[in-house]
């Protein structure tokens, strides 16, 4: 609850939120809003309108957190024409100490820092921020109790971000996000369901089961609580049409997972699986606790059980001591697994992680060449795999008008591949039936069916 005396801290005010990185950020930038609408500002997208500007950031990768800092640079001409304005660091670059540093240093017109594990804690920070003369600064470096029931405004009104757990124990060598977000923290599983049962009353069509490591839900709660599969098989049973998951480690994919998602209905077919490199060796300077032949065990496993998958990944190119062979393995891999689509990245050391003591002994003209071939493979796999579904009817939930055309509409199927379509917009928001008619590199193009027609078919 917001208290009394905060609730009107914002009245006449606004504010305006820009979100980096994952959909975890999202999921808090959605908590932010909420608790500020409740305190009494109104949102605006105008930088120029805001009283109160938060930036909810990034730390996974450099170029990230360098989008922050041009940012917080640029806003410095609009903190001098409106002293009284308040800028805000919240996220996961909030948790680095030498970020801090930096801010403290260089950035003093920077009111508000705060980190991953006290957003709760917005009203009391903005109103030391607004009322005192220093620069506020609040990081827990221990992650606390999670906290239920924060004040929310959804960014969409069919699709819904559900958080089941928080931080990750697995400290591959090349990821900042255990020290960012925090060990491994499952919200119990009679709050997850009870908040996807009042998203299916309030009429959302999908969720999305979030976590830095999803599938080791459970494992730190005491008793027998079971993990994501005996949740996800508690949510099968509730009446909402779509049912996803995001991200998965592969060492925590178990058999009942599998089983369950099996049994499909709101389940849908889409697994995101990131394997990050090919090669064994570079797997275990990676500190991914798992080889290339065990992750195309389970792949199999995993197709053999959902046929029909979609399977997406993440893949990094140039880590540190990476050779040729090594690779060329991981596009053996690409070309051995035939991923759907794959998340590809050039490898950015993170200070404060392993991997950034060891020498970055790839040259950057290397990495590019590798990353200009590795995605040549993925579009050209991606573009096949896109060619099966010509000329079927599939089932399209329908999220607004496309980007690059508001006379036409876009959605997604049950196996997230991106539909766009000719439509009224009185069917944004509902799941309808599209008969694809052009099979591109990352999306279909397809005319809406009545729905005789669907029944006729």
């Amino acid at each position: 609850m917001i208290p009394d005396e905060l609730a009107h801290l914002g009245a006449g005010k606004k504010f305006l939120i820009r979100t980096y990185g994952c959909q975890m950020n999202v999921h808090d930038s959605e908590n932010m809003t909420g608790m500020l609408l409740e305190m009494g500002f109104e949102e605006t997208t105008e930088t120029t309108e805001a009283d109160v500007i938060l930036l909810n950031t990034c730390a996974i990768r450099e170029n990230a957190e360098n989008k922050v800092f041009g940012e917080i640079g640029h806003l410095k001409p609009l903190k001098l024409e409106k002293p009284e304005l308040i800028i805000g660091v919240c996220g996961c670059m909030s948790q680095e100490e030498s970020v801090v540093n930096k801010i403290m240093q260089k950035h003093q017109h920077i009111d508000l820092i705060f980190g991953t594990h006290n957003i709760h804690r917005l009203p009391n920070l903005l109103q030391d921020a607004i009322y005192g003369k220093e620069m506020v600064i609040e990081v827990w470096s221990k992650e606390g109790d999670i906290v239920e029931n924060m004040p929310r405004k959804r960014q969409h009104k069919t699709q819904a971000w559900v958080n089941i757990m928080y931080g990750c124990d697995k400290f591959c060598t090349y990821c900042i996000v255990p020290y960012t977000r925090g060990k491994e923290r499952s919200r119990l599983p009679e709050d997850i369901i009870a908040e996807v049962r009042d998203l299916a009353r309030q009429g959302y069509k999908e969720i999305t089961l979030l976590g830095q490591n999803v599938n080791a839900y459970g494992k730190d709660l005491p008793g027998d609580y079971g993990g994501l599969g005996d949740l996800m098989d508690a949510i099968h049973k509730i009446d909402i049409p779509r049912v996803r998951f995001t991200t998965s480690h592969p060492r925590d994919f178990d058999d009942h997972l599998i089983e369950v998602l099996a049994q499909g209905g709101n389940l849908v077919e889409h697994i995101h699986l990131p394997v990050q490199h090919g090669n064994s060796d570079i797997l275990k300077l990676m500190g991914r606790k798992y080889t290339r032949e065990e992750y195309i065990t389970l792949a199999g496993k995993i197709k053999a059980a959902i046929p029909n998958a979609s399977f997406t990944t993440d893949l990094i190119v140039g880590f540190p001591n990476e050779t040729d062979e090594q690779f060329e393995e991981m596009m053996t891999l690409v070309e051995e697994i035939q991923f759907d689509a794959a998340y590809t990245y050039i490898y950015s050391p993170r200070e404060g992680t392993p991997a950034a003591r060891m020498e970055d002994n790839v040259p950057m003209e290397v990495k590019k060449k590798r990353l200009a071939r590795l995605n040549a493979l993925v579009n050209d796999i991606s573009g096949k795999r896109n060619l099966d579904y010509q000329d079927k009817v599939v089932e399209v939930l329908v999220e607004g008008e496309s980007k690059k055309n508001p006379d036409v509409l876009a959605g997604r199927t049950r196996t997230n591949r991106l539909v766009n379509f000719v439509g009224p917009k009185s069917v944004i928001g509902e799941i309808v039936y599209v008969q694809i008619t052009e099979a591109k590199t990352w999306s279909l193009n397809g005319d809406l069916m009545e729905s005789a027609e669907v029944q006729a078919q």
